[in-house]
């Protein structure tokens, strides 16, 4: 067997070292790069999308995630094409990677099918306050697999889409007023109507109350223990907690100030007695 000549065997494989060592570079420049523009397309598109009037800052990030995702895409490709590999091929694997993927990762297509759901129907937006299948909290960020939410206390809840979409959502923030009922149980000797009169002074002396629709008094229903009476009252939806914590308070100092009881749960006991002799 021919030996091979040193000299050429450095010739022959030290420029094939040269030349993959030249696509290498030229691969990691190009991922460089094209991470770099992949950024910077996702930051232009979104701040642009964000001038127009017409389009919301929900969807606005939503289509500037997805021109990210397309860009890093055409990048892995062209890093493919530089060793060689036809596009037509490429193509072809990633058209069998995407179908097999496709059905290994059905919940987490699902979960991008809903995010698409949500940002079409749009039943709410960045912002928020909903509760979606049990799930409190303000809308942070839509994104292409889950919704990230904060909830009253400050922890941090991201949602997959999927649940979200297919699940009843009350969405708290949606209407500028909410209406605000309020209870408050009294004695059953006490003034009904002067029970009355102090819920619906409670709520004329509060200037976030809506003069329209107008405050209503009613008496709601007897209870066991108590007759209870009702206010009912429209606020914006930004003042709804306060009003409601506020007039809790003032409903139960001013109807003890002016006489009326609050009772507490109670039951009557009746024992009667048997003769022995008779039973």
């Amino acid at each position: 067997m021919e030996e091979l000549d040193p000299q050429k065997w450095v010739e022959v494989y030290g420029a094939l070292a040269v030349d993959y060592g030249l696509n290498l570079v030229g691969a990691i420049l190009l991922l460089f790069i094209g991470w770099t523009i992949a950024g910077w397309v996702k930051r232009v598109l979104q701040r642009q999308l964000d001038r127009l009037d017409g389009v919301d800052h929900t969807v606005s990030r939503f289509l500037a995630n997805l021109a990210r995702y397309l860009v890093l895409i055409i990048v892995l490709v062209a890093v493919l094409g530089q060793f060689g590999v036809q596009i037509a091929s490429i193509l072809a694997v990633l058209g069998t990677i995407g179908l097999g993927v496709g059905l290994a990762l059905q919940g987490t297509l699902s979960n991008v099918a809903g995010g698409i759901v949500l940002l079409i129907l749009r039943p709410f937006n960045v912002g928020d306050f909903v509760d979606a299948g049990g799930n409190a909290g303000t809308v942070m960020e839509i994104g292409l697999f889950n919704t990230e939410l904060k909830t009253f206390d400050g922890i941090f809840l991201t949602v997959p889409n999927a649940d979200i979409a297919a699940s009843a959502i009350t969405n708290f923030s949606r209407h500028p007023t909410r209406r605000l009922d309020l209870a408050v149980g009294v004695g059953y000797s006490d003034d009904l109507d002067k029970g009355l009169e102090v819920l619906k002074g409670l709520m004329e002396a509060d200037s976030r109350i809506l003069a329209d629709p107008a405050p209503e008094v009613m008496v709601l229903s007897l209870g066991d223990s108590a007759v209870n009476l009702n206010l009912r009252c429209w606020c914006t939806t930004a003042d709804f907690w306060a009003v409601k914590w506020d007039l809790t308070r003032k409903m139960k100092l001013e109807i003890e100030a002016a006489g009326l009881s609050i009772p507490f749960p109670q039951q009557d006991v009746h024992m009667h007695r048997v003769d022995s002799k008779a039973a």
